[in-house]
């Protein structure tokens, strides 16, 4: 929803207002909120030496200052160095900030100071499983007085919480799910009634306001399902990379209460994306193509491309739209800007951002806009740019 942003930037960038470092080692975005910015990470600079684990950190929104630190458990070092470290971005509500750690624990923490109101474990206390080994990503969901996770797997895939004592409400169960993905729940409404949407491991699921399975979507799983779904009136678009695809699913309302699904178009290749995510505006899609420097736009109810495009950095592609423009992040660092245009692709500036270019720490945190300002998380370090005119 921001406006009157910059239409182009110099070489070096936008303004840099701030840095910021103590984020610790990681992938997860700023969440910001009443001047306030919060992210998740291990190893962080600040930390004491030989310190080691997992912090969730919360920094001054308008200087980058550091306001306290609470420690959420051991860091996450399973796999090569690249996959290490933290990538939950937290929910903030009011008084309260959720975070769930690569390991399954979900904490709730005040914002005034971090001190830890309550904490469970999806796998330890749900019996949770995950349907790759690259550990929670999720951000939680609050919805009212309830927060939603989602543990996966047949014995609590879907889970409904008190937000505010983390005691279960429901537990919503798909027969035979192979585990949890990395996306987050959405809502969507069908029929007069609230359907959340998730995709798990093996494709995407809906699910009522009382715990319901109202339908499933069964796709063969791909290495990792990570994208968050996306939600148009009554559609919903389903994405995931290795070679898996997008498809478009319709909700359909039936007779007392329940939700069947039509299939617009089947999984089509061409529309996968790994994780950087795909965004929908004015009935069109934006997204990298699977890991690659590439960029497409579709039309979402057909999923015809229109088109394609390399940009300026390298590999894998996150973005967002405001304002009638794309802000592009790469893998390499590299930020660029274009004009929102579903005939075509072309850049009006890019920068390379500090610290960045390393193997083992690629940039793969999803750029943030806040308050006409760019949040870019480089591992230990948070960058704010100025990108309002």
């Amino acid at each position: 929803s921001e406006t009157n942003l910059l239409d182009q930037w110099g070489s070096e960038g936008p303004e840099l207002l701030w840095k910021a470092e103590g984020a610790g080692r990681g992938y997860a975005s700023p969440a910001v909120s009443e001047g306030r910015l919060y992210t998740l990470g291990d190893g962080l600079s600040t930390a004491p030496s030989g310190d080691t684990d997992e912090y969730l950190t919360c920094f001054s929104a308008k200087d980058g200052r550091p306001l306290w630190k609470t420690k959420t458990g051991p860091a996450w070092t399973q796999g090569k160095l690249s996959w290490q470290g933290s990538r939950g971005t937290p929910t903030v509500d009011g008084e309260h900030v959720y975070v769930l750690t690569p390991h399954g624990q979900l904490i709730c923490a005040k914002t005034q100071d971090g001190a830890i109101v309550w904490q469970i474990n999806l796998k330890e206390d749900l019996g949770g499983t995950k349907a790759d080994s690259w550990g929670y990503s999720e951000s939680p969901l609050v919805d009212g007085d309830k927060l939603l996770c989602t543990p996966g797997g047949p014995k609590a895939t879907l889970v409904a919480l008190q937000k505010s004592t983390g005691k279960v409400i429901w537990k919503c169960v798909r027969p035979d799910d192979v585990g949890a993905g990395h996306s987050s729940i959405v809502i969507s409404h069908v029929g007069g009634q609230k359907v959340y949407v998730q995709n798990t491991g093996g494709g995407p699921m809906g699910i009522s306001e009382d715990g319901e399975l109202l339908w499933d979507y069964d796709i063969t799983p791909p290495t990792a399902y990570i994208p968050t779904p996306i939600i148009q009136d009554n559609y919903v678009f389903t994405v995931a990379g290795y070679g898996t695809g997008g498809a478009l699913l319709q909700q359909v309302p039936a007779a007392n209460g329940k939700v069947s699904i039509k299939e617009i178009y089947g999984p089509k290749t061409a529309l996968g994306n790994k994780h950087g995510g795909v965004i929908l505006v004015d009935q069109r899609l934006y997204g990298g193509a699977e890991d690659r420097n590439i960029i497409y736009c579709a039309d979402l109810k057909s999923g015809e491309i229109l088109w394609q495009k390399r940009g300026s950095g390298a590999n894998s592609i996150s973005l967002i739209a405001a304002d009638g423009k794309l802000f592009v992040r790469f893998q390499n660092g590299t930020m660029a800007l274009a004009p929102l245009d579903p005939q075509g692709y072309a850049e009006t500036s890019s920068f390379t951002t500090p610290g960045s270019g390393a193997s083992d720490s690629p940039s793969w945190a999803h750029p943030v806009i806040a308050n006409g300002q760019l949040l870019l998380r480089e591992g230990d370090t948070i960058l704010c740019y100025q990108i309002s005119k």
